[in-house]
């Protein structure tokens, strides 16, 4: 590793408060050699196929009907020479059939029965109003759900399929099946029809002035209804600081000190770059970069670029390189010299353990201590995600990358509002153009909204190196043509993972475990990727479990893990907070704002200019 006195004097060098100058970076420091897509070795030919792709893709949502085509024919011809299980879907639908009868005929003497015949899904909430448990809606939601059933035992367990083809044809069946749930028409819901009696259709009447202004406004471009209310730099994102290094990728930010004495060791936040960086600076009470600095820490933090076209070959060596390592040499420059305490949130988790192992490779110490928030490592079970995953899909997915120079904000919302339609998609029909009520934007919710783009070239290699490949857990990624190993890391590592976690399935997340040679520990919280990270102190109805493990230790299952590990109540913060502190000298007088004599002067009060860039 370089000394400090040798990197002051490269930083000055390279001039960092000019953005072109800086648009490099650290261009052979972490080079990576993951095969690169590049757009000028494109013949006519390709052009033409890309090109077709692109526009098919504009009316498929980015999804690829072949993908899906060769999908339900696994389903179709294994099924079709399966008479067993054939035989077996008629026995159930009768026993159903009858089971309805039963159940209809039940309610048809006593309306108020109370006894169902099929329970919903815990997380399926649309049918847990007293309303729904009598007559007729009773019966109406029960053959919804025992029709929803057995097409599930329709497109699960046919011998022969592929595992991803059976969750692919499962997933659409449900998609399908969602459109035509009770829950979604006036007619069918006795929710909707009690509030239109009581108001004498005046809720349908607000319901249509909200689809017409909804509609309005995205044609015209205006912000989502109640958006105006939070504006960042105003309410949200307004913890005191400075920008003190820019390039062509990041801003970083350096927060001022709110104790008059700090830990000597800095704290680096890489938030993913797939939404803007303020989901962990929100507002005052629910910032964990406020809170991190309440505690006696000096806290950095970057924000990424919203990529454009003229991006679009920007890579994974350039986010690592021009991201990670170029912030980490400003941190450690401004603090003097002192080691990192690396926080990664999401992708950003991801991005920070290559840039790790990769360091810990080549001998680089500089970090103190890792902590990984809802981040995977490992992608063999990264959720319902991987419903999208599979060369089919991810040739489509690039051709219309291709065509645009990235993956634009509605094409990823779209993807994440279909894994949650129940959710995202038909319960806000139902609340705000059937029932007539406007949902109430928070600043969680406004900051969902502020969505960013990705480029081209490093979303593909992302997806197949990661998600298709498994690269970076099978010892395969390759950092300067050499490949990097997530057991190489020595740094102690907090590992976090949410129960309702839909993005990065917290078993997903806890394999950590098993490809680690460090001590982990492993924190549960309750709540979902978002939610379940923005747990300050004095959130209701928050519990969490922690436990270290040793590097020694023994390993221990997910499920039994979490059998075995008490319950406790409250935020999750104040444990991070203290470990934080157990790995950390004693407190000095805090760093200044910037070094600029040593090539980082401030730039410009926080929240920066990335940040705005639509």
């Amino acid at each position: 590793m370089a000394s400090i006195t040798s990197l002051q004097d490269k930083k000055r060098s390279k001039q960092k408060v000019d953005v072109q100058a800086n648009a490099h970076g650290r261009p052979t420091s972490t080079k990576m050699d993951n095969s690169p897509l590049a757009q000028s070795h494109t013949t006519m030919e390709q052009a033409l196929d890309k090109g077709l792709k692109a526009t098919l893709a504009k009316f498929t949502a980015g999804l690829s009907p072949i993908a899906l085509v060769s999908a339900y024919g696994d389903w179709a011809l294994h099924l079709a020479t399966a008479p067993g299980k054939r035989l077996q879907l008629v026995e159930k639908a009768g026993k159903k059939t009858w089971r309805l009868a039963n159940y209809a005929a039940s309610c048809a003497l006593n309306p108020d029965t109370g006894e169902t015949c099929i329970e919903p899904l815990p997380q399926d909430r649309r049918f847990r109003g007293e309303s729904w448990q009598h007559w007729p809606y009773n019966v109406m939601y029960q053959g919804f759900l025992l029709n929803q059933q057995w097409w599930h035992n329709a497109t699960t367990g046919v011998e022969g399929m592929t595992s991803q083809h059976e969750d692919e044809v499962s997933f659409a069946a449900r998609q399908i099946l969602d459109v035509f749930s009770p829950s979604n028409y006036v007619l069918t819901n006795p929710e909707i029809l009690d509030k239109t009696y009581r108001e004498g259709g005046m809720n349908l009447f607000r319901g249509w002035q909200n689809l017409i202004e909804d509609l309005t406004r995205l044609n015209t471009g205006k912000k989502p209804v109640g958006l105006d209310d939070f504006e960042v730099g105003r309410n949200m994102a307004t913890t005191p600081g400075k920008v003190v290094y820019r390039n062509r990728l990041i801003e970083l930010i350096q927060y001022a000190p709110t104790t008059e004495k700090v830990h000597p060791e800095p704290i680096l936040i890489v938030p993913a770059w797939i939404m803007k960086y303020y989901i962990l600076d929100l507002g005052d009470k629910n910032s964990l970069v406020r809170f991190l600095t309440a505690q006696g820490f000096t806290v950095f933090m970057i924000s990424w670029k919203n990529p454009d076209a003229e991006d679009r070959d920007l890579g994974m060596a350039d986010y690592v390189s021009l991201g990670v390592m170029d912030a980490l040499d400003a941190v450690e420059t401004i603090s003097g010299g002192q080691k990192v305490h690396a926080l990664g949130y999401c992708l950003g988790g991801t991005l920070l353990s290559v840039a790790a192992a990769a360091m810990a490779r080549d001998k680089d110490d500089r970090l103190k201590s890792l902590t990984f928030l809802a981040t995977q490592t490992d992608f063999t079970e990264a959720g319902e995600l991987m419903l999208f995953i599979n060369d089919s899909q991810l040739s489509f997915l690039e051709d219309m990358m291709w065509d645009q120079g990235y993956l634009d904000t509605k094409q990823m919302a779209g993807t994440f509002q279909l894994l949650r339609s129940n959710d995202l998609i038909w319960s806000r029909i139902v609340h705000e153009y059937l029932m007539g009520e406007r949902s109430q934007m928070t600043d969680l919710t406004a900051w969902n909204a502020d969505a960013t783009r990705m480029p081209y070239r490093m979303h593909s290699e992302y997806l197949r190196q990661m998600f298709l490949k498994n690269n970076l857990a099978e010892g395969r990624y390759l950092v300067d043509g050499r490949p990097i190993a997530i057991s190489d890391i020595r740094a102690p590592v907090f590992l976090v993972g949410t129960e309702w976690d839909h993005v990065a399935p917290w078993h997903s997340v806890y394999k950590f475990n098993l490809l680690s040679d460090t001590d982990v520990t492993f924190l549960l919280t309750n709540g979902g990727h978002n939610a379940g990270i923005i747990s300050e102190p004095g959130h209701p109805r928050r519990h969490y479990r922690v436990r270290e493990k040793a590097k020694d230790d023994t390993y221990t299952d997910p499920d039994r893990w979490m059998a075995e590990t008490d319950t406790v109540e409250g935020s999750w913060w104040p444990v991070l907070a203290k470990w934080l502190s157990q790995k950390s000298g004693k407190r000095v007088a805090p760093p200044p704002l910037g070094a600029p004599d040593k090539g980082y002067p401030p730039l410009c009060d926080t929240p920066g200019t990335y940040v705005y860039q639509e």
